[in-house]
């Protein structure tokens, strides 16, 4: 989870870069940990499945995860800032690594050769 969330927020701090100028803003965010029905299709097992089933009986429902995703759609505070990383609703300073724009660049960059090695259909 911790790199698929690093790799979030080094895409979105390029993909902001990329877009300066254009009146597009482009941000990450975590929605907190929340009660869903993640693992509910088998994916977690033994003690992780058990402890997640006990702890969803406690935690705030996906209205309250969809929070900061709403207010960085919506709220006129926001409108041009671009390139970060919320949550609750507030701005937070993520990880140093995650500041990294050469690494920002490295993974775009290697995201564009991963999908242009993806065989095409013919009808695409």
């Amino acid at each position: 989870y911790a790199r698929s969330k690093l790799c979030n927020v080094l895409f979105t701090r390029e993909l902001s870069r990329r877009l300066a100028g254009t009146g597009v803003t482009a941000n990450c965010l975590h929605p907190g940990v929340i009660a869903t029905e993640f693992g509910a299709g088998g994916d977690l097992r033994g003690l992780n499945a058990w402890m997640f089933r006990v702890l969803k009986w406690f935690l705030p429902g996906p209205e309250r995860g969809a929070r900061t995703s709403v207010y960085l759609a919506s709220s006129p505070e926001v409108a041009e800032t671009t390139g970060r990383y919320f949550a609750d609703c507030k701005e937070k300073e993520p990880s140093r690594l995650a500041t990294d724009d050469e690494l920002a660049a490295t993974l775009w960059r290697e995201s564009e050769r991963l999908v242009d090695s993806v065989p095409r259909s013919p009808s695409s």
